[in-house]
């Protein structure tokens, strides 16, 4: 038995049982083989059984004996809670009983109590009153015997009683006890300027236990405002020895926001008062002495130094805010704040103006004089706008052409300057202006720098440049406008980034929006007009340059020569002069502009380019081998024209191209050929005079072919 005890092990699986079983009996590998005998694993399988059914009477009868025992054990135990039970409910019985009396009794202490307290109350007020008319006595002699009055020790004591005789002697007449009223009054001093005294010293000597005690006592005298005042003087002291104020307010009130709760019974009233000491005091002398020095003298140091002392004031309120100040602790530092600056802030935006505006001239004229120019005066009145209206009108220049010498007058450097300086006063505007001033004040600053930037220096770079594009007949005219328009393009766009980034914030809720946005359009589409006007002008003097370059090199020989077998050239020279001249302006109109503006200045170039060919081929009679080089001239215009990228300007000179084919063609094929993709659209009066310029065209067989 106790092998087959030893073949169970936990956790029990059958097939490992019964491998273990096996295992162990002699020939009953369960592998087989040679030593393998059925019969003795068998016999050994039986003998198992029976051995696992004995033991499995045993267990079972073990089993039985011990559900027997547990049986008995449990009713033993239910015994003995019924029992238990009983005893508990015996002791609650006895709990209650013994409740009802304590609470009796309880009640009756209690009635006892305010029995005795209904007794004791008025004895005590009467001892109360009886000691304090004995002091009073005492005054009334005139001779101060206690101990109270006389030991130092006792000074709590006696300001007590202090106290309470001042208040009764402002109840008795004056005629009869004016004596007495006036030496209670005189140690009345005498007493709160000893505690004052105290409470300094205790400061002094870090005893904050003591500080908190003396405060406490005189909270019910006249004088404890005065002991607030010591506390917050003494508080000052070496406070501020750095260089920076406001630094040093804010960690002398984190220091005492945190000392100030264990000595006095108000601190948020003490705090505040501190607060308001340094703000009326050293910040308002600070601040005066550091303004009042640059007021009158520099407005350029005096808006800074308003601009940081402001910001400052305003950081260290936000710090101030974590505070505990009262009810409304913003409105409180606004006020200290407010009576700090309200001198300043009032004319603020007066100075602001007047700086900017002196600072921008001068700026301007700095520049002017780097460049040893003295700046014209762009006249105004009934003449001047007679002539300018005359000018949008008609495009023709009026007056004198200025030679410039390659100068536009605008200059990167300075637009910097004003959009720096401009930059600055819309902060400035921002921090320091009132609310409901801000969308008013910011639209002022924006027109100062409307009037500097866009009128005294685009503007007046603008009409010097009108006035210094040469007119359309003049020779070898060096066209500098195009410069002035790049410059200006890039000129607005920082100006335009200025405008959103910070005009925008200031005036976006405020009826000036509209008023900026209708200035900032009034002057652009003012600059505009000006600028279209001089890149028109510009263009009829790049066209009168094509013009005489033509004039001077184009030759009637050349469609027309004296030995037609002996042609070398591939095209005219006046061609290659003409189109070397165009390529340099196309590239530098590309190089002047960006946007859709390129497109439509080469449009319109190339329309004009295309009329000074046109008319120009108009000029001449054409030989079949000048026709031929006509051919070759307009394939390199054509060649120039796609640089252009303009599909209208390509189609022009391609129609062009066709129509030189007419001055060539044979007489039998000259009505195949206008019929043809690219001239049947044209008038016929265009085909004709192209037609008329052939040499042969009197011939009567050319007359009846073209008829």
């Amino acid at each position: 038995m106790a092998t087959t005890a030893e073949l169970f092990e936990e956790p029990f699986v059958a097939d490992e049982y019964i491998e273990r079983l096996a295992w162990r009996t002699p020939g009953g590998g369960s592998r087989g083989g040679e030593a393998f005998d059925p019969k003795r694993l068998l016999e050994e399988f039986v003998n198992h059984i029976q051995e696992l059914q004995v033991m499995d009477e045993r267990i079972q009868r073990k089993v039985e004996k011990l559900e027997q025992q547990c049986q008995k054990e449990a009713k033993e135990f239910a015994k003995k809670v019924q029992e238990l039970q009983k005893s508990n409910q015996v002791a609650f019985q006895h709990f209650q009983e013994l409740d009802e009396h304590i609470s009796y009794v309880a009640t009756k202490v209690c009635h006892l109590g305010d029995q005795l307290e209904g007794v004791n109350t008025p004895r005590q007020r009467a001892v109360e009153a009886q000691k304090l008319m004995k002091y009073f006595n005492e005054f009334l002699d005139g001779e101060l015997k206690s101990d109270v009055f006389t030991n130092s020790e006792k000074i709590k004591e006696a300001a007590d009683i202090i106290q309470k005789l001042h208040l009764i002697a402002q109840e008795l007449p004056f005629d009869r006890f004016s004596e007495v009223k006036s030496k209670i009054a005189s140690k009345y001093h005498d007493l709160e300027c000893q505690l004052i005294q105290e409470f300094t010293s205790a400061q002094r000597r870090g005893e904050i236990s003591r500080m908190r005690e003396v405060a406490a006592v005189l909270l019910h005298f006249k004088g404890y405002s005065h002991c607030v005042d010591v506390y917050i003087k003494q508080c000052q002291e070496g406070a501020f020895l750095r260089n920076d104020v406001f630094e040093d307010a804010a960690i002398l009130c984190q220091r005492v926001n945190k000392q100030v709760g264990e000595v006095f019974s108000n601190p948020e009233t003490v705090l505040a008062k501190l607060i308001q000491n340094i703000f009326e005091v050293k910040l308002q002398s600070y601040v005066k002495d550091q303004l009042e020095e640059h007021r009158k003298s520099d407005a350029e140091q005096y808006l800074k130094n308003l601009y940081d002392l402001y910001t400052r004031t305003t950081n260290l309120s936000s710090k101030l805010m974590e505070f505990n100040l009262g009810t409304d602790k913003q409105t409180f530092l606004s006020k200290l704040i407010k009576s700090i600056f309200i001198s300043y802030l009032e004319n603020y935006i007066e100075v602001e103006i007047g700086y900017l505006k002196s600072r921008s001239a001068m700026i301007l004229q700095r520049y002017y004089d780097s460049k040893n120019h003295q700046k014209r005066s762009i006249g105004t009145g009934g003449i001047q706008d007679l002539k300018e209206r005359i000018r949008q009108r008609t495009n023709l220049p009026l007056g004198p052409s200025i030679d410039t010498h390659g100068e536009t007058f605008l200059s990167q450097e300075v637009v910097v300057n004003l959009l720096q300086e401009t930059k600055q006063a819309f902060e400035r505007c921002h921090r320091l202006s009132d609310p409901s001033d801000l969308p008013k004040n910011a639209f002022r600053i924006f027109s100062m720098l409307v009037e500097f930037l866009c009128t005294e220096h685009i503007d007046y770079a603008l009409e010097t440049g009108l006035a210094g594009i040469p007119s359309s007949d003049s020779k070898n005219a060096n066209l500098y406008f195009l410069d002035v328009v790049h410059q200006a393009n890039t000129i607005f766009h920082l100006f335009d980034k200025q405008f959103n980034d910070h005009l925008m914030p200031l005036i976006s809720s405020s009826p000036k929006l509209s008023e900026c946005l209708q200035k900032k359009k009034d002057i652009i589409e003012q600059m505009e007009v000006k600028l279209d006007m001089g890149i028109d002008r510009t263009l009829n003097c790049m066209i009168g340059q094509m013009k005489h370059i033509l004039a001077a090199e184009q030759k009637k020989t050349d469609f027309k020569p004296e030995d037609e077998n002996n042609v070398l050239i591939q095209y005219t020279n006046a061609c290659v002069k003409v189109c070397g001249y165009v390529r340099k302006q196309v590239e530098k109109i590309r190089n002047s502009m960006d946007g859709k503006n390129v497109d439509t200045v080469l449009m319109e170039l190339g329309v004009r380019f295309h009329r000074l060919i046109y008319e120009h081929l108009q000029q001449y009679s054409y030989s079949c081998m000048g026709g031929m080089l006509a051919i070759c001239d307009v394939a390199e215009y054509r060649k120039c024209a796609k640089d252009f990228k303009i599909v209208l300007v390509l189609q022009l000179f391609d129609t062009l191209h066709a129509l030189c084919n007419l001055l060539v063609v044979a007489p039998d094929n000259l009505k195949q050929v206008c019929s043809g993709e690219q001239l049947a659209n044209l008038d016929k009066n265009i085909l004709h005079s192209f037609v008329q310029l052939r040499v042969d065209y009197r011939s009567a067989r050319l007359a009846r072919h073209f008829s």
